[in-house]
């Protein structure tokens, strides 16, 4: 499986997704809409941006990368690292085409610019598609009126001079009800269109706003039909140690590794502090003895950490 399969697989779940040293790939929620002009009706959608400003590593391709090819994260990120340079070597002769993401490729001033595959990323909307709806033209109900009056044509007595007949009061009912609808549908798509922009500009800056802010919780796995793999899930976690310096980090998870523990980097947290693990457990019991057995021997400062995937 490619990197690009690996982003499009966590762009169902998540609002951001960052390739480290390369940019975020963003998810804004776009309501239903519909356009007055070609009366076609929109389902509701997420639709994929790109920021190239958004390059910090936060853990969440690389854990997830590492998780579902039983890789330890130092090597995952390392596989990104190695797919992104050659990313960058495609650019500078061709366009780069991500399967299922979009399009690059540089313009005359070298700034990179994005097309976006045509994906809903919003899983609710599956199997919805646009869909146009003639629109209503009331010339259509007052033929049907005309023809109704010349097949049943009404005759003047006493008693239907002081009567309308009763189906005639209904059609002309319905010429009146399909004018004032036809009119009212008008001016409700106007304010309905016009509020579901300021809306989607509304929520494009919120998560441009948040977005750095944010802490990435890896809740739930991926089916395993989709990744053919079983994914174990470790909650609970002995902390070495968290660090500010990204190389700090790595240099803890060295030491623990030549000592033998099982150790990873659990990625920047909202603290921006990278914390680094003794290892990961499924279990609280043996989380528990676990620690206990690393204060006696290890270290008194550790801690369990507990942070569902």
């Amino acid at each position: 499986m490619t990197l690009a399969n690996y982003i499009n697989n966590l762009l169902y779940r998540y609002e951001c997704v960052i390739v480290p040293n390369f940019g975020g790939f963003i998810t804004n929620k776009i309501s239903a809409k519909v356009n007055n002009f070609t009366h076609t009706f929109y389902a509701p959608s997420k639709q994929l941006t790109f920021n190239s400003h958004l390059q910090n590593n936060d853990g969440l391709l690389a854990n997830y990368i590492a998780t579902a090819k039983n890789l330890s994260y130092t090597e995952a990120v390392l596989e990104i690292e190695n797919e992104v340079k050659n990313w960058k070597l495609s650019l500078k002769n061709e366009e780069l085409e991500l399967e299922n993401i979009g399009s690059f490729h540089l313009n005359e001033e070298k700034i990179l610019i994005f097309e976006p595959a045509n994906i809903n990323y919003l899983t609710s909307s599956f199997g919805l598609t646009s869909f146009v709806s003639p629109a209503i033209k009331r010339i259509v109900y007052q033929e049907k009126v005309k023809q109704l009056e010349t097949a049943a044509p009404i005759f003047h007595n006493e008693e239907n001079n002081s009567k309308t007949p009763v189906f005639i009061k209904y059609a002309a009912a319905a010429v009146i009800l399909f004018t004032l609808g036809t009119v009212g549908w008008k001016e409700y798509q106007k304010i309905e269109y016009n509020n579901l922009v300021a809306q989607s500009e509304q929520q494009q800056q919120n998560v441009e706003k948040t977005i750095q802010e944010a802490t990435f919780i890896i809740d739930n796995p991926l089916p395993a039909i989709t990744l053919n793999v079983t994914k174990k899930v470790n909650n609970y976690h002995i902390i070495a140690g968290a660090f500010r310096e990204p190389e700090n980090a790595e240099k803890k998870l060295q030491q623990l590794i030549q000592k033998g523990f099982n150790a990873q980097i659990l990625g920047v947290n909202k603290w921006n502090l990278t914390p680094v693990a003794f290892g990961s457990f499924n279990s609280k019991k043996e989380a528990i003895n676990k620690l206990k057995i690393i204060k006696e021997t290890e270290s008194k400062a550790a801690w369990l950490l507990v942070k569902e995937y």
